[in-house]
């Protein structure tokens, strides 16, 4: 059984309220390499939409809410699944913009 020689912790991904518009805006840089666990947190007032690629609505996080995804549960082999390496993540309010907070991605990435 291989087991991944390290572990990466991304710098945050952030984007206060004032700079999430209508429209998809990536936030922060590409993945580096392919990422095990991701956490999206809205500390925003409003609902958000969140996309992989940047058209297509993909995860919704309600005010206050976060989305954690452990994509490699329990899993220590190179063959599972990842978020792919070079993947962004993008952002956009539902409706009404936000007035207060902001947003944070926390990455795990090998």
């Amino acid at each position: 059984m291989a087991y991944p020689k390290r572990f990466i912790i991304d710098t945050i991904r952030t984007a206060a309220f004032g700079a999430i518009g209508a429209a998809y805006a990536a936030v922060g840089a590409a993945l580096a390499s392919p990422a095990r666990i991701y956490c999206i947190k809205n500390l925003t007032n409003e609902n958000l939409s969140f996309s992989f690629d940047g058209v297509n609505e993909q995860i919704v996080v309600p005010p206050n809410g976060f989305e954690l995804i452990d994509i490699s549960t329990n899993r220590t082999n190179q063959e599972n699944f990842f978020l792919a390496e070079g993947t962004f993540f993008y952002v956009r309010h539902r409706g009404a913009a936000p007035a207060s907070g902001d947003i944070f991605i926390e990455v795990i990435r090998s």
